[in-house]
């Protein structure tokens, strides 16, 4: 028999309902939550956690990362050894850790290795989604030949965050098998233009319907789900029609793609802190006129879209998409949504929503008997403030991934 933890004295917040439970025990034996009672429980031998009256949380999920983009210089990382990206993703995976983010989905750059890697704890970190490399049309957000180059001899390690050019019914399904190969554990497209990349228009759509509806196709027939970075309601839409999951971004979004996104039963993952960083530092990061233009356009454009989405009854969950330094800004998505969305909101969409979203519900982002025991012990009511997110280094009193401790601060003074 596995060994046994008793949390007591804890308030469990249902990510389901969005409510917090009376004072509660958690039972977990080994790497799984096994009870969540009312009464109190004892066994012989276990470990017993006082949480004091504290909130106990699932672990959170962010499900728009990029552990490897350890620069927000793409050609810098095009010209680094895949070897030394892995090094220096390590701080990153245990920055996100730390903060409470137990399992993240990775947008396109970790592969297979960095996902074993975390699996067997040679690095600290989330639990890892991955997505391999995305793909894009000839031209289109991750085709990173700058403009008037034809072709271009580089290795472009920067392990899969540069996108694999195909187009056309035959490459596109070639290409997502290709990922599905590598481990891919769901598909990432660029359905749009993009801020970042040097040629395409931001409102412009990328892919044929044919094409798009072949990715698809191929990603179901493997028994996974596309995300598309999309911005524009015409980019969104012919995702969404063509059988998308979810809409990553979103930040043009108007009130018909918001009735296409719920009408096929598509989520969006907003990444609000994203357009917070580079508005701050872009220019001085040596960013182009024309990448500071497209970022201006969509940069104040996310909370008026999780407005439109959140009426629309689409399921929004938590993504920040943050690049090099700027991963250490990750806890201010909280804050930037708490304008449209409530605490409660802003917390299942990093919990319950984002676990259905990796259809990986009963699994992770619950407190459930049965789901994976990873969870928080943390000081204030999340539920009614996005306050106790601002310092998550003092405020997460107990962090613990798959049944074990990883840190415990309960009797530091607050």
């Amino acid at each position: 028999m596995s060994h046994r933890t008793l949390i007591t004295h804890c308030r469990p917040f249902d990510s389901a309902r969005g409510t917090l439970g009376p004072l509660s025990t958690l039972v977990i034996e080994g790497d799984r939550i096994v009870e969540n009672v009312a009464e109190p429980r004892q066994a012989e031998g276990a470990t017993v956690i006082d949480a004091g009256g504290r909130v106990a949380l699932p672990g959170l999920i962010d499900a728009h990362v990029h552990v490897t983009a350890v620069s927000h210089d793409a050609w810098r990382m095009a010209a680094t050894p895949a070897s030394l990206i892995t090094a220096q993703s390590r701080p990153i995976l245990e920055g996100m850790l730390q903060r409470g983010f137990t399992t993240v989905r990775d947008a396109a750059g970790a592969d297979f290795g960095l996902q074993e890697a975390v699996r067997r704890g040679l690095f600290a970190g989330p639990r890892l989604h991955i997505a391999a490399r995305p793909l894009t049309q000839t031209g289109g957000h991750a085709d990173i030949r700058p403009q008037g180059v034809q072709e271009m001899v580089c290795s472009c390690a920067g392990l899969g965050l540069f996108g694999a050019v195909a187009d056309g019914d035959a490459e596109v399904r070639r290409a997502v098998r290709e990922q599905v190969r590598n481990g891919a554990n769901q598909i990432k497209i660029m359905a749009g233009g993009g801020v970042a990349s040097p040629t395409d228009p931001i409102d412009g759509t990328q892919y044929s319907l044919a094409e798009l509806a072949a990715i698809c196709e191929e990603a179901e027939a493997a028994n996974t789900y596309v995300m598309a970075h999309a911005y524009s309601p015409r980019s969104i839409m012919r995702a969404v029609r063509s059988g998308v999951r979810s809409i990553e971004h979103g930040n043009l979004l108007d009130e018909e793609a918001a009735q296409a996104m719920k009408e096929e039963g598509a989520f969006l993952v907003p990444t609000l802190v994203t357009y917070a960083a580079l508005g701050d530092e872009g220019a001085r990061l040596g960013w182009s006129a024309s990448m500071l233009h497209k970022l201006e356009r969509v940069r104040h454009r996310g909370q008026q879209a999780i407005a439109i989405a959140r009426a629309a009854g689409i399921p929004i969950a938590f993504g920040t998409d943050l690049l090099g330094h700027m991963h250490e800004r990750q806890m201010g998505e909280f804050a930037l949504r708490a304008a449209v969305q409530t605490p409660t909101e802003i917390l299942q969409g990093a919990t319950h929503v984002a676990a259905q979203l990796l259809r990986a519900e009963g699994e992770i982002g619950t407190l459930a008997a049965g789901a994976l025991a990873d969870l928080l012990l943390l000081d204030g009511d999340p539920t009614a403030s996005v306050e106790p997110w601002a310092d998550p280094a003092t405020s997460i009193r107990l962090l613990m991934q798959g049944g074990r401790v990883l840190r415990d601060s309960r009797d530091q003074s607050a």
